[in-house]
């Protein structure tokens, strides 16, 4: 049987126990993701009884949540990296899920972000862990599936969200969907403790990989992690790529439903059902199949990290665009499934590359540093930008302000098409060389 920390490097083949360990690890993430989306979901019926406007829900679910959970992940990734990842990761889903009870129980806006602040405090240390983990189960060579499957948390949490959450507010009150679904995370976070076994860091990686943790350094420092990353075209250019769709991503899955809702005339029980199935079966998808593909293509060249989220992007402009466009919420949806499926090919590819980059020792700093830059941009800034400009076109466009702020999202596309693009050809440089050797002998 094989063991999680065998060094057999490409050739060890995941057992019972890392299969187990990614499931789990998988459904927390669909809890992080499901007391994130939350609000976004919910946020028709938290505007009719708090009566906030678009700008505050953009601040709440943009700038506000993503300072805290962005900037305190990186101390908690620095103490995951010398600690117990495992308990880290518990600790962090009994924080978030305690917050997202406080969320149903907020009666003004101030409270309402405070509790939200509090969810991305602990959702800091729900991810970068996770990461690395699992990069110490799955070698080499499989861990781009292994991400893939990881990554379908946010489009099983986000449809998992849409369809409880809009049911149980719909039917009772939108206070109701955050207590019980916060609820299941605490019990998520007892369960994680008793279930995966820590593994051993770097025990898949080759004899190269892990010498410098065996010279002596197995505690990476943080600010020699901080200049390793930042100082490192690869790893920076894939942060603003994905960075620069995120802003894309959020900016549009903040303020769907509330588009859906108000500008193309949906209820609650029909984003429960079509929307949920959207979202659940086109990010589902993409990220699935990325992660397949990532595995398939990297083998040939280091340059498909790049390339695929470059061509993905693409293809979703019409698609976004003619969403956008519809002038009813059915085909709407229907033109939605494009982006939900292509905007997320950028994911896997990202914290694979990132993951294989690094020294085992700095894998979960790395990953923090990696959701720090993508995530500040994205989402402190996609959903904290359309809700701005929806109450700046109001005055004009009364009826359709959320239509004119979505559109106002398209130049993302191609900044973010051009960064990977941009990436491409640094992995075409640096990884020319070792293939070249590779043939030579």
């Amino acid at each position: 049987m094989n063991l999680p920390n065998s060094p057999l490097g490409t050739s060890h083949r995941p057992d019972t126990r890392a299969w187990v360990a990614l499931g789990m690890l998988c459904f927390i993430y669909v809890l992080n993701f499901l007391d994130r989306q939350l609000l976004s979901i919910l946020a028709k019926p938290i505007q009719d009884s708090l009566h906030v406007s678009d700008s505050q829900l953009g601040l709440i679910g943009g700038l506000y949540f993503a300072l805290f959970y962005c900037l305190i992940s990186i101390p908690v990734a620095w103490f995951a990296d010398r600690s117990n990842r495992v308990m880290v990761l518990s600790i962090a889903c009994a924080l978030w899920s305690a917050a997202t009870v406080a969320c149903g129980m907020a009666n003004t806006y101030p409270q309402l972000v405070m509790a939200r602040m509090t969810v991305g405090i602990g959702e800091a240390g729900g991810v970068p862990p996770s990461y690395a983990i699992i990069s110490d189960y799955f070698p080499p060579g499989r861990r781009g599936t292994a991400m893939g499957l990881f990554n379908l948390g946010p489009p099983i949490g986000a449809a998992l969200g849409i369809a409880f959450g809009a049911s149980i507010a719909a039917a009772y009150s939108w206070r109701y969907a955050f207590v019980v679904l916060g609820a299941a995370g605490l019990v998520a976070a007892i369960a994680l403790v008793l279930i995966v076994r820590e593994p051993k860091r770097g025990g898949l990686d080759s004899a190269i990989a892990n010498a410098p943790a065996a010279a002596g350094t197995a505690n990476a420092g943080f600010v020699s992690t901080m200049k390793m990353f930042f100082s490192r075209p690869e790893l920076l250019l894939v942060a603003l790529g994905s960075g620069a769709t995120q802003f894309i991503t959020y900016g549009m899955g903040n303020f769907a439903t509330l588009f859906l809702m108000r500008e193309k005339g949906m209820t609650l029980q029909e984003v429960a059902v079509w929307y949920a199935l959207v979202v659940g079966i086109g990010m589902s998808a993409g990220i699935f199949i990325s992660g397949w593909l990532v595995d398939k293509f990297t083998r040939k060249s280091k340059r498909a990290y790049a390339l695929l989220p470059a061509a993905s992007l693409t293809l979703a402009i019409p698609f976004y665009v003619a969403f956008v466009w519809a002038p009813s919420w059915p085909l709407a949806l229907i033109f939605l499934i494009g982006p939900f499926t292509l905007n997320y090919f950028y994911l896997s590819s990202a914290v694979t590359l990132v993951q294989e980059e690094v020294r085992p020792d700095q894998r979960v700093m790395s990953g923090a540093l990696l959701l720090l830059v993508m995530n500040l941009i994205g989402l402190g800034l996609g959903p904290t930008w359309v809700g701005a400009a929806s109450d700046y076109f109001r005055a004009e466009y009364p009826d359709h302000s959320l239509q004119m702020a979505l559109y106002t999202l398209i130049p993302a596309y191609f900044v973010a098409i051009g960064l990977f693009l941009w990436l491409s050809r640094v992995l075409g440089r640096k990884h020319r060389p070792i293939l070249a050797e590779g043939v030579a002998s």
